[in-house]
């Protein structure tokens, strides 16, 4: 039996609008957590003796009441217009050619059930290819997002995400703005990978269903359906999975991309290496130096903020994309 649903079919022009649709919507709808998660990743460790080294902010809830407090509630949609455009390009792009892409990789003829290992392949090449396009927005998120409150007189560094792309292509030329992205890709074509792949695996259960793994033993308790409980458990699930595989990946880009000053700071590696400073020689120094330096529990620093972000953005899209793929699957049927 073939591996989809003809009934379920759109588009990939339908597809891409949908997935881009949700993923926005979704990064609306979490952006503050993502912005207390980084000011998180980014904060200085407290040095014994020295209270003005005392942490700032403490857990997400806290970091989110500390930044509303201080620089306003709207502080905590820092970097909506970058992540709106990431959003776009690289969740239209990474869930839409997913399909093709894997249509691709078993080939024309192929019927059956598409194998685990090429739905992971699909995703990855996704999320890889996506990620290469959206990463000048992701830069300038980032660097939105860790900017915190400033002392009286000292003007921001950026005004606005228009500003940061001008800025960063005057001051530091086109290649900048691709800066990280190695780790980028890594990190993002594995997460693609963790969510993608594993919600399409139940499709061989229930066609009509399009959530994480977790789903497939959902669906065997009796008492669950293909419903919104069951998908909400899904993607809360397909979340914690993503978080898992993909917070080393996250610290390492955060570290080496918005890369401190202070031998005693502590952030991911995906805000290091969107930063100016060279600390690190590349990626796989920097996972040396971590290890090194502040051990495996470094890696998954900020791991309850990532997950309350990442889990609920993945309940918020999931759940949007099914209603919006229905709207588009509605205009396109004959």
């Amino acid at each position: 039996m073939a591996d989809h649903n003809p009934k379920s079919n759109i588009s990939f022009a339908g597809t891409f609008a949908s997935s881009a649709f949700a993923a926005c919507f979704a990064e609306l709808c979490t952006i503050p957590l993502d912005t207390a998660k980084v000011r998180l990743q980014l904060q200085k460790k407290a040095v014994a003796g020295d209270a003005l080294t005392l942490p700032k902010y403490k857990g997400m809830l806290g970091t989110v009441a500390t930044i509303a407090r201080e620089e306003g509630l709207a502080s905590l949609w820092k970097g909506i217009v970058p992540g709106l455009h990431r959003q776009c390009l690289f969740g239209g792009l990474r869930i839409g050619m997913y399909e093709p892409v894997k249509a691709f990789y078993v080939g024309d003829n192929f019927v059956g059930d598409v194998p685990l290992s090429k739905k992971v392949l699909a995703a990855l090449t996704t999320g890889a290819l996506g990620i290469t396009i959206a990463n000048p927005t992701d830069l300038v998120k980032v660097r939105l997002q860790a900017e915190g409150k400033l002392p009286p007189g000292v003007p921001r560094r950026y005004s606005g995400a228009l500003n940061a792309y001008s800025t960063i292509l005057r001051q530091e030329g086109v290649g900048a703005l691709w800066t990280g992205l190695g780790p980028n890709v890594a990190r993002n074509a594995i997460i693609n990978a963790a969510e993608l792949a594993s919600y399409d695996q139940v499709k061989e259960l229930c066609p009509e269903a399009h959530f994480s793994i977790t789903m497939q033993t959902i669906l065997k308790i009796p008492g669950f359906t293909d419903n919104v409980v069951t998908h909400l458990f899904s993607g809360l699930g397909a979340g914690f999975f993503a978080v898992c595989i993909g917070s080393p990946v996250d610290v390492v880009l955060l570290l080496w991309l918005m890369e401190a000053t202070s031998h005693n700071e502590m952030v991911q590696v995906k805000s290091r290496m969107m930063g100016d400073s060279s600390a690190y020689k590349n990626t796989l120094d920097c996972f040396v130096k971590t290890l090194k330096n502040d051990g495996p529990l470094a890696f998954y620093k900020g791991f309850i903020p990532n997950f309350g972000r990442l889990g609920s953005w993945n309940v918020i899209m999931f759940l949007t994309l099914e209603q919006a793929k229905k709207f588009v699957r509605s205009i396109e049927s004959p």
